[in-house]
């Protein structure tokens, strides 16, 4: 099915044939029809999956024929990381349609966000907390915005601001329509969807807590304090073209970043003690390669968007499941295939049963035959510092072929995986 049969302008399918759009993913195939129309949509779907074009490309349509100059449509999102693919979407959707869109998020200087809004943006992006404090100042530059969308609104309600969510509702008098989208649809989710939304159309694309299709998931038993030797081994001897490494604390994320880049890795962070100007830096470069590795707490397991990351590795068991099915999420967007590992200590085999439970699976254990587990803790050890594993600190050669597997498609990711 090709964009055209959607219904959209020829300007719009202009712009995802450059953007090499190549056809609507189910939950654009679902979600544009009635958008189009102004109905309200309730969309749930794993990442990867299309959601940002899905509620972009109506909103765009709807503007082409409408006078400029003032707001109409207004998405939030829960992280400025979020907020800032979202808008570089739209500009690219837009690009021949004279629509123009602003970023409000916290972080940045009020300033200039205050003098975007007074342009008249068409479209607003935009976290929560920032987004109410500038309406509270200009209140009228939001009467007249018509479609409003709550994105990873699952992800909203985890980080607490399902508050201010409700209080920036209250304060679009003008609002006709909502799009709803969420990864996962708990009880207050769907709540608050009955709340807002008139009779909306419900897109739900594979099961709520499923995880995306592609991704070969496996569990790595280790010791506690061998995680950091384990990770460093699986990336020495693993080919990796892309990895993003997730963290249970910014204290973690710093120190494991650092250690990994002394093994000769181009590292990235992403965390919350980073600077706006840093984590946009670290984007940046991991999204174009500059860095083979991001090392991330789950700041990034909602809003990064990466079509390349090949392997998500995550060196702590989440306590929520939600969050696993987030972080395993961030590789095998768009149909494309992934690997997510996860390492586990015997103290965490607990919370890795409920996350089975939630994706239906059990994962298959893998252990390493040449890896030493009986390595004794360093005397620092604190659960997960830098190891004394032989030969850890020497820069890794050039990946110029797999590490074993001969006779597999060049460019295939081998070394220790489950078997499909």
């Amino acid at each position: 099915m090709p964009f055209k049969s959607l219904g959209l302008h020829p300007l719009l399918i202009k712009a995802t044939k450059e953007l090499e759009y190549a056809e609507p993913t189910p939950v654009q195939a679902g979600a544009i029809p009635p958008a189009l129309l102004g109905k309200d949509v309730l969309a749930t779907a794993q990442t990867g999956t299309g959601k940002t074009a899905a509620f972009l490309l109506p909103i765009l349509h709807r503007m082409i024929d409408q006078p400029r100059g003032v707001t109409r449509a207004v998405i939030i999102s829960p992280t400025r990381e979020l907020a800032g693919q979202i808008e570089d979407a739209c500009r690219g959707f837009s690009a021949h349609t004279g629509i123009k869109s602003a970023i409000i998020v916290g972080g940045r200087p009020v300033g200039p966000q205050e003098r975007a809004l007074k342009a008249g943006p068409d479209i607003v992006v935009a976290t929560p907390g920032r987004l109410l404090d500038l309406m509270s100042q200009m209140a009228p530059r939001f009467a007249t915005v018509s479609t409003l969308v709550l994105d990873e609104a699952d992800s909203m309600l985890d980080m607490g601001f399902l508050p201010d969510v409700k209080r920036i509702v209250s304060r679009l008098p003008g609002r006709k329509q909502t799009l709803l989208f969420s990864a996962t649809m708990p009880p207050v989710i769907a709540k608050l969807a009955a709340e807002l939304l008139k009779n909306p159309v419900a897109v739900e694309i594979g099961k709520r807590t499923a995880t995306a299709v592609g991704i070969t998931q496996a569990a790595y038993p280790v010791p506690q304090h061998l995680k950091t030797a384990l990770l460093r081994y699986l990336l020495r001897h693993t080919e990796m073209p892309s990895v993003l490494v997730f963290t249970r604390t910014k204290h973690e994320a710093k120190k494991l970043a650092r250690v990994v880049a002394a093994d000769g890795f181009t590292v990235a962070e992403l965390h919350s003690n980073r600077t706006p100007a840093q984590r946009t830096k670290a984007m940046e470069g991991f999204k174009r390669g500059a860095c083979q590795i991001m090392v991330a707490t789950n700041i990034a397991a909602r809003g990064l968007d990466v079509a390349h990351v090949t392997h998500v590795i995550s060196t702590d068991v989440p306590d929520v499941p939600e969050d696993y099915i987030h972080r395993i999420g961030r590789t095998g967007r768009a149909g494309a295939e992934g690997d997510a590992f996860i390492l586990v200590s015997p103290a965490e085999e607990s919370s890795l049963a409920r996350i089975e439970r939630q994706v239906g699976q059990r994962l298959p254990r893998v252990s390493l035959p040449d890896f030493d587990y009986k390595q004794a803790p360093p005397p620092s050890a604190g659960g997960g510092g830098r190891s004394n594993n032989r030969g850890g600190s020497q820069r890794p050669a050039p990946r110029k072929g797999p590490v074993g597997g001969a006779g597999r498609p060049p460019g295939r990711r081998q070394g220790p995986r489950p078997p499909r």
